[in-house]
């Protein structure tokens, strides 16, 4: 006895159809792991961790350590100096 298995049954294009969307459902997974990884990575440019130090920053904490005394006169004007000139 034969069966013919397309016989109201699916054809190749939805085995196709179907592998397609598997493709693009983990896919999609996929890019909103990236794309939450690379945003919970991001930094806003002001931010102190961020590496992106300013002028203004590098001042403040040669002010703060001339305040408690780890460097001399001489040094933090030296030093305020170079800072100014960039």
């Amino acid at each position: 006895m034969m069966h013919n298995w397309n016989n109201g049954g699916w054809g190749w294009g939805a085995w196709l159809a179907m592998g397609f969307m598997m493709v693009l459902f983990w896919g999609a997974i996929v890019a909103v792991i990236i794309v939450a990884i690379r945003s919970y990575g991001h930094r806003p440019e002001g931010s102190p961790t961020s590496g992106a130090g300013t002028e203004d920053d590098a001042l403040r904490v040669l002010d703060a350590r001339f305040a408690r005394g780890e460097i001399d006169a001489e040094e933090y004007t030296s030093r305020r100096d170079l800072l100014r000139k960039r």
